[in-house]
């Protein structure tokens, strides 16, 4: 066993990034200034964006997406059960109504052919959440999204470096919402993004800073102007330059660190894949995962032990876990507010049952990767159902 704890998802700074940040500091520009439209023009790139604004977090720009498209009280928005709240307490904050649909099996995405069968007049947006990396049918949600006349928002919190058949998560006119939360693929310790056309980014750039029509770079840097305009009664959803600093630096070298994430998952893969016990994740041919997450699905009467036991001998081990995600409909605030009842959505009830993440972090070490793999064999191994003698 480890002599130190393996936390599930320790974040990868290294000089470059301690350096841009030092930087900034010195540069006397802390807020939201000339760093945070360089990470913005940065990412729009890597993305393929036609435009991408930096934000405070993920659920600041699901928000933004909302109140930019005018959807609100009256209106409904189609949902995951299997998501972070946050992708559900936006459409609360937006005074609109927030409708759940199953998942697929095997994906544990949003389910298109339940999406189509829960559209109503009042259906005004789709948020579909690229679950732990893995991207949703877009060509499906796409096509219903048009032939409905409705919003397609991206969750993309899992999702930087993903691809749908060769395009770029995040490439579309469409909103799409990306998180760089500490645990993420890339960080800014608290940040996020959102990319779409250029009419929506131009509301959600004036919204995301209490509606102000100039931001402050604008009015305090050289030959600015003071005097500004508010033009809607906006949010304090602002990227700070210190906050862009790690973000430059971490996607310059961005892809090592998803090189370094495939070598584990594939090593995780080919210790797993076999393990009787153990349901391990797909990934459908025609997309580029971004395996942010790395989830195991425990595989009924192969056990004598449930997750949370699971969980309990795996942390014992000192290696760290989680899970993604407590579905919606059975937190006490959704269950009570819309009568949802555990078994409404089955597929994401049962799966969240026996689910649990891995660690995966391009920190880790060649040896911390056999310390998770030896810990699962040995726990799997030693709460195997005993035979009976013959």
């Amino acid at each position: 066993m480890r002599d130190t704890f393996l936390p599930f998802a320790p974040p990868l700074i290294g000089e470059e990034e301690i350096n841009e940040v030092v930087d900034t500091l010195k540069s006397g520009w802390l807020t939201t200034g000339p760093k945070t439209r360089k990470f913005a023009e940065q990412f729009a790139t890597y993305t393929q964006a036609p435009g991408a604004l930096t934000v405070s977090s993920c659920t600041a720009a699901l928000h933004l997406s909302l109140v930019a498209l005018e959807i609100g009280p009256g209106d409904e928005v189609i949902t995951t059960p299997l998501t972070f709240a946050a992708s559900v307490n936006v459409i609360e904050h937006a005074g609109a109504k927030p409708v759940l649909v199953d998942v697929e099996a095997d994906t544990l995405n949003i389910d298109p052919v339940a999406v189509e069968a829960a559209i109503t007049p009042a259906t005004k947006a789709i948020i579909a959440v690229h679950y732990a990396g893995h991207p949703v049918e877009l060509d499906a949600l796409r096509k219903i999204a048009a032939d409905h006349n409705v919003h397609l928002i991206e969750d993309a919190a899992h999702a930087i470096g993903a691809s749908y058949k060769g395009e770029p998560v995040g490439s579309g006119s469409n909103p799409a919402c990306f998180s760089f939360y500490a645990t993420k693929n890339l960080t800014t310790g608290e940040g996020g993004m959102l990319t779409g056309d250029d009419a929506l980014l131009e509301r959600a750039r004036q919204l995301s800073l209490h509606g102000m029509s100039r931001e402050a770079w604008s009015r305090y840097a050289a030959g600015g102007k003071w005097a500004y305009d508010i033009v809607a009664p906006g949010f304090k959803y602002n990227m700070t330059d210190i906050q862009a600093a790690l973000g430059i630096q971490q996607l310059n070298r961005f892809e090592s660190m998803q090189q370094r994430r495939a070598d584990i998952v594939a090593r995780y893969q080919l210790a797993f894949g076999g393990n009787a016990a153990l349901q391990t994740p797909v990934t459908r041919d025609h997309v580029t995962h971004a395996w942010h997450l790395y989830v195991i699905r425990l595989n009924e009467g192969e056990l004598t032990i449930d997750r949370n036991q699971f969980i309990e001998e795996i942390n014992g081990r000192n290696i760290g876990t989680s899970v993604h995600f407590i579905p919606i409909h059975i937190h006490s605030y959704y269950a009570r507010k819309y009568g949802w009842q555990p078994d409404d959505f089955p597929v994401a009830l049962s799966n969240y049952g026996r689910m649990l993440s891995l660690p995966l972090s391009p920190r880790m070490s060649d040896q911390d990767v056999e310390d998770v793999i030896d810990a699962v064999a040995a726990v799997t191994a030693a709460a195997a159902p005993r035979k009976m003698a013959g």
